[in-house]
């Protein structure tokens, strides 16, 4: 539905209709001239340990944050962006992201992906991500079988909302057990084609190689985009947990900047 808040004069009509026209949600400026604040909804999964930081994040980038439990069967009217943390949701007991797959919450992400909305998977949400079938492929165990917990670096190599400048070198921490991101010849070739690989691991000059890869992941692959307008975004590295100086650096910050600064999506 097209919101229409206090604005004048012809720009926001024609912001007004661009918006219909599309699907997507208007967010008139105030009488400052400032667009409303990204209206985010983090889902919560039993396992998930990363919410307060995706939290957090999401808030320090000026987003308005609202949480919402997988047991919910509508996501809060208005939503432009859906985060799903990292964690172990329901202990990857069956196996990572096959039981959360299936949570009543998970119909209205897809929904919203439909239509266009934002849709953030980090680590076990992107394990989830590509388990209901909103990404292409699948998380596997790494590897050498090992867990691994530590900062690598990430080349941005495509465009898309969430996305800092291509050709950008990212460090951020990685800590998981089933990171190595698989896919048919077929599916990474489309991948590439379509510029949706949108993070691969490379060191700390960008040379994507072998030896920056710390979990196997087919052709380096971090991070993919999916949905109909690259609006979902799946990674195991975390950002979040890259956003501030006191924790270390703010690399991370930066795809949380892109996509507030994006078009708000459909909700």
């Amino acid at each position: 539905m097209v919101r229409l808040g206090r604005a004048d004069g012809a720009q926001a009509v024609i912001e007004r209709d661009r918006a219909w026209r599309s699907g997507s949600t208007f967010r008139a400026p105030d009488a400052r001239g400032n667009r409303a604040a990204m209206q985010a909804a983090v889902v919560i999964f039993p396992g998930l340990n990363a919410d307060a930081e995706m939290i957090r994040t999401l808030e320090l980038v000026g987003a308005k944050v609202t949480t919402v439990w997988h047991t919910d069967a509508a996501l809060p009217a208005g939503t432009d962006l859906v985060a799903i943390p990292g964690g172990f949701s329901y202990g990857d007991y069956l196996r990572c992201g096959a039981i959360a797959k299936v949570g009543p919450i998970m119909r209205a992400v897809a929904d919203h992906a439909e239509r266009g909305g934002y849709v953030l998977g980090v680590c076990n949400g992107f394990q989830i991500l590509t388990e209901c079938g909103l990404l292409p492929g699948a998380l596997t165990r790494n590897l050498h079988l090992r867990f691994e917990c530590r900062d690598v670096f990430v080349k941005v190599t495509a465009d898309g909302p969430f996305s800092p400048p291509s050709g950008e070198v990212l460090r951020l921490p990685i800590a998981h057990g089933e990171g190595r991101y698989q896919a048919s010849a077929e599916v990474v070739a489309r991948l590439d084609g379509e510029g949706r690989v949108a993070l691969r691991y490379c060191d700390e000059r960008g040379a994507v190689g072998e030896e920056a890869n710390p979990n196997g992941s087919v052709a380096n692959i971090a991070g993919i985009y999916g949905g109909p307008k690259k609006n979902v975004l799946g990674l195991m590295p975390h950002p979040e947990r890259m956003s501030e100086a006191c924790l270390g650096g703010t690399n991370g910050r930066d795809l949380f900047d892109a996509v507030v600064r994006a078009p708000h999506a459909a909700s």
